[in-house]
């Protein structure tokens, strides 16, 4: 198929950075892990089937930089995460299997607009667009699995303007990075390219223009980037 079968050019695919090669990692989807860190709510409870959502693949961007803040929000917050880059297709994946399944591991992002979110769960209404807005998933260069192998534990930290919010351990994950895998496989067929946000420890919180955000999971990444001005706040161009 050329691309003048198309009725116009495609959207060019999203990608990110591989660490040490000039390659890229081409991304399908971004699959989120609801709640993977006990908090002070759930310290001693049962696990319960992990819950799942999804950003567009759009919605990744290099972490460095400036962000832009988005529209629509007051509680624009930060969620550290451990980013799983899925290397091989599958369905119904077994837990003993999953890991041959993954090509690599980042740091990320998972940006919300929680208003939004706390609004739409008030009304049992989804809460997609407090989640997937653009640029909602910054994300550290791609470490190859055959340079880091499969972290079991490992500092995950997240400070503000030099004041930490957010540390825990990989450990500390209430489901592993197996059983996330084989828990979304059952539900759909993951795809090379695929990504999935693994959850974030307890410590989000607002972010305001011209913050630094410093964060980073030991042996995986680490990145700065700096919260731009509110849209709204953007000197006119004439």
């Amino acid at each position: 198929m050329s691309m003048s079968d198309f009725v116009f050019e495609p959207v060019r695919i999203s990608s990110l950075p591989v660490n040490g090669s000039d390659a890229r990692f081409p991304i399908a989807r971004v699959f989120c892990l609801g709640r993977n860190y006990p908090w002070g709510d759930s310290l001693n409870a049962a696990r319960e089937v992990p819950a799942f959502f999804m950003k567009p693949a759009t919605s990744v961007i290099d972490a460095s930089g400036e962000l832009v803040f988005p529209t629509q929000t007051e509680q624009f917050c930060h969620e550290i995460e451990l980013v799983i880059a899925i290397g091989k297709d599958g369905f119904e994946i077994s837990e003993e299997q999953a890991l041959g399944h993954v090509w690599g591991y980042a740091a990320g992002l998972d940006l919300t607009r929680r208003d939004l979110q706390m609004a739409a769960k008030a009304v049992g209404n989804p809460w997609e667009q407090a989640k997937a807005f653009d640029g909602s998933a910054p994300i550290t260069p791609i470490q190859p699995v055959s340079l880091v192998g499969h972290p079991r534990q490992g500092a995950i930290w997240l400070s503000v303007n030099g004041v930490e919010r957010q540390r825990s351990d990989l450990e500390s994950q209430i489901w592993s990075v197996s059983e996330i895998i084989s828990q979304l496989s059952h539900s759909v067929s993951l795809r090379a390219g695929d990504l999935i946000m693994t959850g974030t420890p307890p410590g989000v919180a607002a972010l305001e223009a011209g913050d630094v955000i410093n964060g980073g999971i030991s042996g995986i990444g680490e990145f700065d980037v700096r919260v731009g001005s509110r849209r709204a706040d953007r000197p006119t161009q004439n």
